[in-house]
């Protein structure tokens, strides 16, 4: 025993749930799915100096603590895309074959592909 007492208590780097819940709303104020006059490009420089600050700022230490906010903003993306092609919006099979080849031809399109680059399940 070192002679402590009490109960021990430690520190994670991480990004608090307040901070996680406060970059959600920001996202959701984009309203990134209604969004459909721009191109890809538009929306990637619109979104990826805010994105890229955060992941540079909450996710240094503990980066898997922001995957499920990076992948919801995918879902969004997600929904950008049935928005904006109106192919897209009959199938999700063509849905994800647009959104993987898009991926695979232009990884760094958005910063946050760098991380990830699956959507979330929520739609």
């Amino acid at each position: 025993m070192d002679g402590r007492k009490g109960l021990f208590r430690s520190f994670s780097p991480a990004v608090s749930d307040k901070a996680l819940k406060r970059m959600g709303e920001v996202v959701r104020s984009w309203r990134l799915h209604r969004w459909v006059q721009g191109e890809a490009r538009d929306l990637a420089d619109w979104i990826n100096p805010v994105v890229r600050g955060w992941m540079q700022y909450y996710g240094a230490y503990t980066r898997s603590a922001l995957y499920p906010l990076l992948k919801r903003i995918n879902a969004y993306v997600v929904r950008w895309l049935r928005g904006k092609y109106r192919r897209l919006r009959r199938s999700w099979s063509a849905t994800f074959r647009a959104w993987w080849s898009g991926v695979d031809r232009h990884p760094r399109l958005l910063a946050h592909w760098v991380w990830v680059t699956e959507p979330a399940r929520v739609w």
